[in-house]
């Protein structure tokens, strides 16, 4: 791992020498090389490997990823689903999500809703927009708690599930807004726990690579978490089905800079983890 990591860096530094930097990013972060003899470049090139040097800053991360033009807020939610209850489960969210959806008493709107097909099984993963950000969250909690038929569906859920946790989420300024299209498609919600602070040099590289994503429409929403796990980022993608998908992601490699792409922000990333997901009738992802 040292090895790679020194192969990494030695790389870095021909390419500063070179001029070679990739193209695209929104901000740039400095290694702090030093340039006056041999061994203060071995010092300063070392320490590069613990010590991130940045710019100070006045605005919070999320303000400078987000679209500040609008104040979207979202919820993902993950529910586990007793493997015997799950059709039944399917139904009851069919007959009461819609309604608060169409319903312009509650400012949010039901993005999608899926069941998991490979990854954690027996699953449903719900999507929610509120325009107004938090205190449309407020407001839609506030009315809920006073509506009789969302909460007779809340207690008949309870029964049907073994676990449920969710997260509010942010959506990348760079990255298209959901909006509901037509079937059938399955979807893939690729999950990514990345190092704490890197969250900008994650955007830096994406604000470019979506544009190689877009060929095939398959890009339907980037998100990153507020609440919940932190440092978490959400990419949602359509494919008309599992072939599809393997012959838009091998396309991806031929794009000049996906490469590159790949290479510097799989180093970020410490965990990661994807969903293929089939919607349900209720879905306005489709």
């Amino acid at each position: 791992m040292a090895t790679g990591v020194l192969q990494r860096v030695r790389g870095g530094l021909a390419r500063a020498k070179s001029g070679a930097h990739p193209a695209g990013q929104l901000l740039v972060w400095g290694r702090g090389f030093a340039t006056s003899s041999s061994r203060n470049r071995e010092d300063s090139w070392f320490k590069s490997l613990f010590v991130r040097k940045v710019d100070p800053r006045k605005d919070a991360h999320a303000n400078l990823l987000t679209k500040n033009e609008e104040s979207n807020l979202y919820k993902i939610q993950f529910h586990n689903v007793k493997p015997e209850c799950l059709d039944a489960y399917n139904k009851l969210c069919e007959d009461v999500l819609p309604s608060i959806h169409a319903d312009k008493y509650y400012p949010c709107e039901l993005v999608g809703t899926w069941n998991t097909w490979y990854g954690e099984q027996d699953q449903a993963v719900h999507l929610w927009r509120y325009r107004g950000g938090y205190p449309a969250l407020t407001e839609v909690m506030n009315k809920l708690r006073q509506n009789k038929e969302f909460t007779a569906y809340r207690k008949e859920r309870g029964k049907m599930l073994l676990s449920r946790r969710n997260q509010l989420l942010l959506e990348f300024s760079f990255w298209n807004e959901p909006v509901p299209r037509e079937g059938p498609n399955i979807y893939e919600l690729r999950t990514y726990q990345l190092r704490p602070g890197t969250m900008i040099e994650w955007g830096n590289y994406w604000a470019r690579a979506i544009g190689l994503r877009q060929h095939n429409r398959e890009a339907v929403g980037g998100f990153f978490s507020q609440i919940g796990n932190l440092y978490m980022v959400h990419h949602l993608w359509a494919y008309k089905d599992l072939q599809s998908r393997e012959d838009t992601r091998n396309a991806a490699w031929q794009e000049e800079g996906w490469q590159e792409v790949v290479y510097y922000t799989v180093p970020l990333i410490q965990h990661m983890d994807s969903r293929i997901m089939t919607p349900t009738k209720a879905s306005p992802l489709q």
